[in-house]
């Protein structure tokens, strides 16, 4: 299998002075630019790495965070400009739009777990300790509980019964919590205060999808100028207020159109469109496709 063009576009390692916007590849998934397939996706090590040579150039994920459980052999994992290993029975957690790249040693073992943000921000929305441990990345040591629980996901994740959705985000959200557990048991962070804007932003978003709420309302809640919420925001992910709240609410929709029976109408109206039309309008203008063709692809 051919390197896809993106990754050539990002051989070289990303430090912090680089645009984001012009040299790191944007994946939706590990290695991948198609639409976000399910409610987590799980997927071993060496099933991608070794159609690369054992190589993951730098890339970042918008939509998505990602935990990499090494089960057997070691990587060098490049994050947001500095180099760390990962051994042996070790766990690396992955906040959406950190830039990671990975070389792992031939034969390495593991699981990569990616998990869509309305699923991280929904466990993270209330206790402020989880969503700061959840905010950037760690690596620590497994206890055996991070091994137990991917293996549930993972074969969860190929099973077929009727409430495997159900399943998977459960054990997905017992997973992300437990993380964080180790996680804070291992790292002492203090976030910027950009930073920690960026993620109250977040679970406000969280918390208000389907409220119409504006870039002004958000920013009046966190007690800044809509101005200066732009400016948080467009240097934590690139875009506007107002196009990361789009974004958001174009990332629940498909959500429920993939995972859930309610209609199209009813889709729109949880997320504050009052008018079934311009909801379509709005979902094909940001995903290229109409309601109804995405939901398909998952009915077929």
């Amino acid at each position: 299998m051919a390197l896809p063009q993106m990754d050539r576009q990002g051989l070289e390692w990303y430090f912090s002075g680089m645009s984001l916007q012009s040299s790191i590849p944007v994946f939706d998934l590990f290695g991948e630019t198609g639409a976000f397939p399910d409610v987590i996706h799980c997927e071993r090590i060496r099933d991608r790495a070794r159609l690369y040579d054992w190589e993951i150039f730098p890339h970042r994920h918008r939509e998505m965070a990602q935990v990499l459980l090494m089960r057997h052999g070691t990587a060098r994992v490049r994050l947001d400009g500095r180099e760390q290993a990962l051994n042996e029975g070790s766990f690396l957690f992955i906040p959406a739009q950190f830039v990671h790249g990975f070389q792992f040693s031939r034969g390495s073992e593991g699981l990569v777990l990616s998990f869509p943000l309305p699923v991280v921000n929904a466990i993270a929305a209330a206790p402020d300790r989880l969503a700061h441990r959840l905010s950037h990345p760690f690596s620590a040591s497994d206890d055996g509980r991070i091994a137990r629980m991917a293996q549930h996901i993972h074969d969860a994740f190929d099973g077929t019964g009727g409430f495997r959705a159900s399943l998977l985000l459960a054990l997905a959200q017992a997973l992300l919590v437990v993380v964080a557990e180790i996680g804070e048991r291992h790292h002492e962070q203090v976030e910027p205060l950009p930073r920690r804007r960026m993620l109250a932003f977040e679970r406000l978003i969280a918390q208000n999808l389907g409220q119409n709420w504006s870039t002004r309302d958000y920013a009046a809640a966190l007690g800044i100028t809509p101005g200066h919420l732009n400016r948080i925001c467009r240097a934590a992910v690139g875009s506007s207020a107002s196009q990361h709240i789009e974004t958001a609410l174009m990332i629940e929709a498909r959500r429920l159109l993939a995972f859930t029976q309610l209609s199209v109408a009813e889709i729109g109206y949880r997320l504050g469109f009052s008018d079934p039309p311009y909801f379509s309008r709005r979902f094909r203008r940001m995903t290229g496709e109409t309601p109804s063709t995405y939901r398909a692809r998952f009915s077929r």
